[in-house]
């Protein structure tokens, strides 16, 4: 690693890492799954924690409707009622991380500061909308003490993941166009795809989340990691 006169890295290879946040830099336990079986519930679906939590990661619209295109063995589900359930686990969801004690993975923030300080950009990305994710990193401070750059939702672009439209929009938005400078980390199936549909350089799971480290190694990641503070020696490589 070099440096110039000033202490900024002249470090030419990953300008941005990009992080989930459920799972990958906010401890979930599960979580999001109860509040997804808990909103169900109250439209008369009594969903098993087991066809919920592979979902975790992907858009939420999309992930209700196929958990009830399951249920009701492939039959169509109508627009109205995936919008229905899916407007009441928003709102369950922003009174959960307006109330909870959230409490942030280990080594999360001062990774973000160290990869910072290497002039790498962060990013955060999920398959929660805005409103959600606006609601936990306003309550993290993480923008107000400038520990990220970027936050993107997936219903600010076309599709969520594993389309790479998320990551995409980050490097339009930071003007990076090579993907082989982009780094992906996450907890579930989802977060690895959408790191290799987008093409980034290294895709790097997390075992602080849904997934198994077993469990990950099956959609081959560049890397796994136990500790987010790991990803610090992958991108120096």
């Amino acid at each position: 690693m070099l440096f110039n006169n000033a202490g900024n890295s002249t470090y030419m290879g990953i300008k941005l890492v990009v992080f989930d946040i459920a799972g990958t830099t906010l401890k979930d336990d599960h979580k999001v799954t109860a509040v997804f079986k808990k909103t169900f519930s109250q439209f008369g679906y009594a969903i098993p924690a087991k066809h919920i939590d592979p979902l975790m990661g992907y858009e939420k619209s999309y992930a209700i409707r196929y958990v009830l295109e399951t249920m009701t063995a492939h039959k169509p589900v109508q627009d109205n009622l995936v919008y229905a359930i899916h407007q009441e686990f928003v709102s369950q969801m922003i009174l959960f991380y307006q109330q909870e004690n959230l409490e942030v993975l280990p080594h999360v923030e001062e990774t973000f500061t160290a990869l910072r300080q290497e002039g790498i950009k962060i990013g955060i990305n999920t398959g929660f909308s805005r409103d959600i994710a606006q609601t936990i990193i306003s309550r993290l401070g993480w923008e107000k003490n400038n520990l990220i750059d970027i936050l993107v939702a997936s219903d600010e672009v076309p599709l969520g993941r594993p389309e790479p439209f998320m990551i995409h929009s980050m490097m339009h938005s930071l003007g990076i166009t090579d993907p082989l400078q982009v780094a992906k980390v996450g907890d579930t199936e989802v977060d690895i795809r959408e790191g290799q549909n987008a093409g980034c350089k290294y895709v790097i799971g997390v075992t602080t989340g849904i997934f198994s480290r077993g469990e990950l190694e099956t959609y081959h990641p560049t890397h796994i990691i136990d500790d987010v503070a790991e990803l610090i020696a992958i991108v120096k490589e």
